[in-house]
């Protein structure tokens, strides 16, 4: 009779047998003890969840994607499959199809197109461009009323509130991003060359295509559009900048109506910055007074020189309204916060004596 050997016991290697040890303690401990720990995804959402998702869901309806191209001559349409040469995002200032986006976006343009949070796409028209704020407007003939944005004031934010951009950054359309305001007050440079003051910066994600996009506060107003970001890599590193709600709202109802800004003047001609450095002034010094300008009928005078090109008699624009001129861009910024027929007292020195008139702003080109 055969008799075979009694079986031996299979030996279980010691990472199994931690791995049931680990596995036993784990059951027992979840057998043992309520699972408070654990998400269901019924759970509620948090306060400050709801909000965000809120403001999205009702503001990215009035968010559009925006896209220019050159036109070929005769061609009022854009091809098939040809794409863009530039694009970006806008939102909609009022029912009848104005949209608001930055300069930058629709510059050097022929033909623009605006596509709707519905995926719908229209040719659109240029309104108006002020460069030196960075800012444009367009229009759509949707046949239907549209949603507009509620504009907010941008005078009373604060530093480390909670703002919210909707854009399409690098075409995808409909993005939202959240983050805080880091700083206010900044300073940019327009595409004009000129100085944008009051700019809001912050952290929330901004990148190309998002330019033009609403930036808004925790209750959905738009507080600013965003405009530029710093970057050394081009993309988001968490310095984003936008145009604050205030300058929007005193240009676009221009852009609208005139179809460009109506800037107010003094009616002068002045010199550039490098002559005042070279002949030791601070100031503005103006060159030329123009006939039946606001400027002569305040008794501003032109510049007198010598043979050899000497100052004579030169009056040196120092303060407009009480704030400081220190170069011409100074000039022009303190003029930017008035309109054609506002009154404003300008400082300037004539022969070390120092006079304060009051001028009567015209419109200048």
């Amino acid at each position: 009779m055969h008799r075979s050997e009694p079986r031996r016991p299979r030996r279980r290697s010691r990472l199994a047998w931690t791995a049931a040890w680990a596995l036993g303690i784990a059951t027992a401990a979840l057998g043992g003890c309520e699972r408070r720990d654990a998400v269901s995804p019924d759970a509620p959402l948090l306060e400050s969840e709801r909000n965000t998702i809120e403001v999205f869901e009702r503001v990215s309806e009035s968010v559009v994607y925006v896209a220019n191209a050159r036109a070929p001559r005769g061609d009022f349409f854009f091809e098939s499959g040809r794409p863009p040469q530039g694009e970006g995002s806008g939102f909609i200032w009022d029912e009848r199809g104005h949209i608001v986006t930055n300069y930058h976006v629709v510059h050097g343009g022929e033909r623009f197109s605006v596509s709707l949070s519905d995926g719908t796409t229209y040719d659109a028209v240029l309104v108006g461009v002020a460069p030196r704020k960075d800012l444009a407007v367009l229009r759509v003939d949707t046949g239907h009323a549209l949603r507009p944005v509620e504009l907010g004031d941008s005078h009373d934010l604060r530093v480390g509130q909670k703002v919210l951009a909707i854009g399409n950054p690098y075409g995808l359309d409909s993005s939202l991003t959240t983050g805080v305001i880091s700083a206010l007050g900044r300073e940019i440079e327009s595409i004009a060359g000129t100085r944008i003051e009051d700019v809001i910066q912050t952290d929330a994600s901004i990148n190309p295509g998002n330019s033009g996009g609403p930036l808004l506060d925790s209750r959905g107003r738009v507080i600013g559009v965003t405009t530029a970001i710093y970057s050394a890599s081009g993309g988001s590193a968490g310095i984003g900048f936008a145009v604050p709600a205030a300058i929007v709202a005193r240009l676009v109802p221009q852009l609208i109506e005139h179809g460009r800004v109506r800037w107010a003047g003094l009616g002068v001609q002045v010199m550039p910055d490098h002559i005042a450095e070279r002949w030791g002034i601070i100031g503005v010094i103006v060159r030329e007074v123009l006939p039946g300008s606001p400027a002569e009928r305040a008794g501003l005078h032109s510049m007198r020189v010598d043979r050899l090109g000497n100052p004579l008699e030169v009056d040196v624009i120092t303060a407009i309204a009480g704030e400081p001129v220190l170069r011409v861009i100074d000039l022009v910024d303190r003029l930017d916060d008035y309109e054609p027929g506002d009154t404003v007292a300008v400082e300037f020195l004539r022969d070390s004596e120092l006079v304060t008139v009051d001028v009567e702003l015209r419109e200048v080109f």
